[in-house]
């Protein structure tokens, strides 16, 4: 018997559908929150009818002494299988058991699900299928967020396909459609559903734009903003929407959770979320909301004021027109940014600052860093020029 303890989220359920269609009834799956793992590993090692089962634990990272426990339970002759691919969890690698690979040598970036479902393969636990194969490539693509780059919005309709059934319906969905057909793709009734999910995403995101705090810890500026579902989408599109921020910063209040997001290369949220004890890639991370996470992004910006949106209309006051951009900050001061001999500069209030930028992205994150500054509708601007 095998006994496979994973994520409940995609890329963890992946696993648990890869394992049904490996073994079958000789297979016992068992979804976890990042928390929850250690004490159902636990549980495992407690149970003597356990004795026998082979440990697979897929998604997830356990504590020191669950992993001293599975050394032990390998050492006495019982067999375990750790597979990740997260960076936290590279440590895993130093044992037998653990198998954790974060990229493929062409530079994608693997999921739990591609990599158990090679390593059955490998092991010849079970037999290739394509359509299980694009099946996993979908998961693959979304966990990663590969999907956004590669404009794979297929990959992202199954992450919301997943979040519309139970775990058990969606199980059940997708094991019948493998196993029935040679393509993977969704039916006429769960592409209405997505069609309405689509707009529903759309305008939660749209609310939620204007409930964003900028704030600056430990030297990275951020975007905070309270939100219960849709994480990865908000944090992608927020990412997009205000480029200055380094990440940005997901708090469910009911979930008691974090989650970090950034569109950067050059910022990694997996370590920002280590320093509250959780892990996760380096574009998006998370952890529990303790005491110190829980001071520094709701506490202390309780009473800040949320960002002011860009003037989304207009017509002649237009982001990266070189003959000038004209923005407000929150200090009441104008900012005008123009270009000359590829060259950007600032004003401020009418007065050429000793700034100057390469780019007119550069000179527009200065602002909007050091003083939360927004694009001005099309009327100030006008009567900012008649008075220059």
């Amino acid at each position: 018997m095998y006994k496979l303890y994973s994520h409940n989220d995609l890329d963890g359920v992946g696993c648990g559908i890869v394992g049904k269609l490996a073994f079958g009834e000789d297979i016992q799956v068992f979804y976890n929150s990042v928390g929850g793992l250690d004490f159902k590993v636990e549980k495992f090692f407690e149970e003597k009818e356990n004795n026998e089962a082979v440990l697979l634990i897929t998604d997830l990272s356990i504590n020191e002494d669950n992993t001293k426990r599975i050394d032990n339970y390998i050492k006495e002759g019982g067999k375990a299988q750790l597979i990740d691919h997260h960076k936290s969890a590279l440590h895993f690698n130093n044992y037998d058991w653990g198998k954790v690979r974060v990229n493929y040598d062409d530079g994608r970036q693997t999921c739990a699900t591609s990599l158990l479902y090679e390593h059955l393969v490998e092991n010849s636990l079970m037999e290739q299928s394509k359509t299980l194969e694009q099946f996993i490539e979908l998961v693959r693509q979304y966990d990663t967020w590969e999907w956004d780059k590669n404009g794979n919005t297929k990959a992202k309709q199954l992450n919301d396909l997943f979040f519309m059934f139970s775990i058990e319906e969606f199980e059940e969905k997708v094991i019948k459609r493998i196993e029935q057909n040679d393509k993977f793709d969704f039916d006429e009734f769960e592409q209405k559903l997505l069609e309405m999910e689509d707009a529903k995403i759309e305008r939660y995101i749209k609310r939620k734009k204007r409930e964003l705090i900028q704030t600056t810890i430990d030297e990275k500026c951020t975007g905070v903003v309270h939100a219960e579902s849709y994480h990865s989408e908000l944090g992608n599109e927020l990412g997009k929407e205000y480029p200055h921020l380094d990440y940005i910063t997901i708090l469910n209040m009911g979930g008691r959770k974090v989650s970090f997001r950034t569109i950067h290369d050059d910022v990694d949220v997996s370590e920002i979320a280590s320093q509250f004890g959780g892990g996760g890639h380096a574009k998006a991370s998370g952890c529990s909301m303790g005491n110190e996470a829980f001071q520094k992004y709701v506490i202390d910006l309780f009473h800040e004021e949320s960002l002011r949106m860009d003037a989304p209309k207009n017509k002649l006051n237009l982001k990266e027109s070189t003959s000038g951009v004209l923005y407000e900050g929150r200090s009441g001061h104008h900012y005008f940014v123009y270009c000359e001999d590829s060259t950007w500069y600032l004003q401020d209030n009418h007065k050429r600052t000793n700034h100057t930028f390469s780019s007119y992205h550069e000179a527009v994150n200065y602002i909007k860093r050091t003083d939360f500054a927004w694009l001005v509708k099309d009327d100030i601007y006008e009567s900012y020029l008649k008075h220059s």
